[in-house]
């Protein structure tokens, strides 16, 4: 994103060393009463982001340079950044060009959805009792990222099952422009195929031992009311019908033709365990512990669910 205030005499004069734009910008985000969510939980923990991307600081080791004096341009460049995120509600992974996922970094824009899926804390090694979707890993021979946005779970996933080809399909061409360049910074070209379409549309007769999901679930309501933060991200990857649930309806049904026998799929759904609960009282789903509790995604084995839709239960 481009400075168009960098020469530009905005920086206050008062603010002269790193403490004093971390306390500014503190201020600055309670008084504007910002959203947060889209990559960070504390306002704090944002506010060092943006000053250490901006100063190129790093961030664990902040304290040493917090009595440093910033040069006019350093000044004007945090004063702009500031600017962006309290006046005009840009999230930080948009002003920087750069979001996290653990300890994965992935460029991105308003092309896509800001990484933030629970389903990447899932995918790390439990040596004390694995979860059956990391059994045995190396045997994993093919793995899918449905609505790879950003491809932040294909590069993961990657990392994960190292033998495995990893297909990674998003309706959004402009969100697979950013992908392919997440793919190409990772050296993963050759393991990682980028296909274009809606859900399985694309994907005719291809089968996966492991499917991920971070499908759109933010139902009608939730739509109109979203912060402005949000707002910045597309609305395709977010709007999922009057009760948000119109993509995981179509996944759950249409899975079984590409899951493996002994396969699995994860589904991200944002704390609406009761939802999907209600809708399909009978499939026998897991829901593994993440961060924020164990209501916002699903693991269902290819046997169950193959079952389940024989049954008529999805």
């Amino acid at each position: 994103m481009s400075n168009p205030f960098h020469n530009a005499q905005i920086a206050p004069p008062e603010l002269l060393t790193v403490r004093d734009w971390l306390r500014y910008a503190m201020s600055r985000f309670g008084h504007a009463g910002l959203a947060h969510g889209q990559g960070f939980l504390d306002p704090f923990d944002e506010a060092v982001y943006l000053i250490c991307h901006t100063l190129a600081l790093p961030s664990e080791r902040l304290e040493a340079f917090l009595g440093a004096a910033l040069t006019a341009d350093e000044a004007r460049s945090l004063a702009w950044v500031i600017e962006q995120r309290t006046e005009q509600r840009m999230p930080s992974a948009y002003i920087t060009g750069k979001a996290w996922l653990g300890d994965f970094g992935f460029r991105v824009d308003r092309r896509v959805l800001i990484p933030r899926s629970f389903i990447a804390e899932l995918l790390r090694d439990d040596e004390v009792q694995p979860a059956p979707w990391l059994a045995e890993p190396d045997s994993v021979d093919s793995v899918l990222d449905l609505c790879t946005g950003s491809a932040c779970l294909a590069v993961v996933a990657a990392h994960v099952y190292l033998n495995a080809h990893v297909d990674a399909a998003d309706i959004s061409a402009d969100a697979l422009e950013v992908a392919a360049l997440n793919i190409a910074d990772y050296g993963l070209e050759p393991r990682i195929e980028l296909l274009h379409g809606d859900l399985f549309a694309p994907l005719a007769g291809r089968r996966y031992d492991r499917i991920l999901c971070n499908p759109p679930y933010v139902d009608a309501l939730a739509m109109g009311e979203l912060p402005e933060e949000f707002r910045h991200e597309p609305a395709l990857a977010l709007a999922a019908g009057d009760d948000g649930m119109d993509a995981v309806r179509r996944i759950l049904r249409e899975a079984p033709e590409h899951l493996e026998p002994g396969g699995w799929l994860l589904v991200e759904v944002g704390e609406r365990r009761e939802i999907v609960e209600a809708l399909w009282p009978d499939l026998d789903l897991i829901w593994p512990l993440t961060s924020a509790g164990d209501g916002v995604v699903f693991a269902v084995s290819a046997q169950t669910l193959a079952a389940a839709r024989a049954a008529g239960q999805v």
